[in-house]
């Protein structure tokens, strides 16, 4: 006697809500590295204001920096908010 398990989805076929979305900051001539940093300690959760020196550091180096991954709902919501502080961002890019 054979079993089928069957595995869940995140979403259904053909939503783009399932898998990990990332958040990208980018580069620009207008944010100051604690500028960028404060920013992202105020909205993207578990990011400190020395945690964002670093990332801002990153940022300017590379030219961009992926700032928060996750499901598309809160990515699109980190994305405004940071978008809206004044930083550049780069478009929502699926893992």
């Amino acid at each position: 006697m054979s079993q089928t398990a069957e595995k869940t989805r995140a979403a259904d076929p053909g939503t783009g809500l399932g898998g990990s979305w990332n958040v990208i900051v980018r580069d620009d001539d207008h944010n100051t590295h604690q500028g960028v940093a404060i920013v992202l300690a105020r909205f993207i959760p578990g990011v400190t204001v020395d945690a964002g020196l670093r990332i801002a550091d990153k940022i300017h180096r590379t030219g961009l920096a992926i700032v928060w991954t996750g499901h598309k709902e809160l990515a699109e919501h980190y994305w405004e908010q940071l978008q809206g502080a004044g930083l550049t961002m780069a478009p929502l890019e699926q893992n």
